[in-house]
């Protein structure tokens, strides 16, 4: 690759991501437009549809990515001030990973019940989603065409070079033990979970009562055959969660292990584990978070904990910080072994 490809190729690429998310705005602003023209609500708030109003913000967010992302690409876009450009492109992935917020929760919902509580909303979701990625390398791609810079590591080049992935290292030393930490996390709540599909019972419900709540609320045949043999769902989703934190900030998550048979000695594609670790932290932490904080206010006295299906709010409030709080421990681990596995995993460049 001679230099002159070398600084070109970046602003080639700039293009075609800044085109990408034109269209994704494209198709978002118009998903935002006809609901907004239709009457359908999009956002919620637990199963409270929000007020229509708020699907203009869809219209509006769409509208200013498509100006940005234009601004990426075309020759006026160079009058703008790059810092400007950044910082709105990075102000617009927010917004959208705020309205992505919940994609998580309607997939597993998908997965045991095979439906969710409004596909309108959970396509929001899935569109905001999209654009978080697309954002995301549009505002790399530009800040790389603009310095001139590499697309794979960053850095400027004067000589050819060739990519290559870094040798397999585990995390460092803290961010091992905060993934052990995040994986711990989940032993009281799995112990909750048990507790009931085995038909114990715990805050003054019983695993049987657990099972009627569950039938009433619409669960799967799957949800239910489960439960019936003494399994909880989420409990598996909790171990596979533990599974993939692990692999995260061990050697083995960038290289297949030998137990994996025909995929022994490969290298682990990027997006498999970060797709999901990403979904995971950006779902997780907030909704843990939030949740910790009003079980603080609930024990301190200030907020009424609604009893819910329970005896009382003590029991409620016992159930919240099982759950939340190992949302929050948990999604915050992973959001941290999430972002060493991208560092550590990220192409390097060497001279050719």
């Amino acid at each position: 690759m001679t230099d002159a490809a070398q600084v070109t190729e970046p602003r080639r690429r700039s293009s075609w991501t800044g085109y990408a998310a034109l269209g994704w705005a494209a198709v978002y602003g118009g998903f935002g437009l006809v609901s907004a023209l239709n009457g359908t609500a999009v956002f919620y708030r637990a199963a409270e549809p929000l007020p229509l109003g708020l699907n203009w913000t869809i219209v509006a967010l769409a509208v200013l990515a498509a100006m940005v992302a234009l601004a990426t690409v075309r020759p006026w876009g160079r009058r703008i001030p790059r810092q400007v450009v950044t910082v709105v492109l990075v102000g617009l992935c927010v917004l959208s990973g705020a309205a992505a917020f919940g994609l998580l929760m309607d997939l597993v919902s998908f997965g045991f019940n095979q439906t969710v509580d409004s596909w309108t909303s959970t396509a929001n979701r899935a569109l905001a989603a999209v654009g978080v990625v697309l954002l995301i390398v549009t505002a790399r791609s530009y800040r790389s065409s603009a310095d001139a810079a590499c697309q794979r590591c960053g850095a400027v080049h004067t000589s050819p070079t060739v990519r290559s992935r870094p040798e397999p290292t585990p995390a460092p030393r803290s961010v091992r033990v905060l993934a052990y930490v995040g994986a711990c996390a989940f032993l009281p709540y799995a112990a909750m979970k048990m507790t009931w599909a085995l038909g114990g019972t715990f805050a003054g419900v019983s695993g049987e009562q657990m099972l009627a709540i569950s039938v009433r609320n619409g669960a799967s045949g799957v949800w239910l055959t489960l439960a019936r043999w003494g399994i909880d769902g989420t409990v598996l989703l909790a171990a596979l969660g533990v599974f993939l934190i692990l692999g995260l900030v061990r050697p083995w998550g960038q290289v297949f292990p030998r137990w994996t048979l025909a995929l022994r000695g490969r290298r682990v594609p990027r997006w498999l584990p970060l797709a999901p670790a990403l979904i995971g932290a950006a779902s997780l932490a907030p909704y843990g978070a939030v949740g910790v904080v009003y079980a603080a206010l609930g024990t301190a006295g200030v907020v009424t904990v609604s009893r819910g299906d329970f005896l009382t709010s003590a029991d409620a409030l016992l159930v919240t910080w099982f759950g939340l709080g190992t949302f929050a421990v948990y999604g915050i681990a992973l959001g941290a072994a999430a972002w060493s596995y991208l560092r550590r995993t990220q192409p390097i460049c060497s001279v050719a």
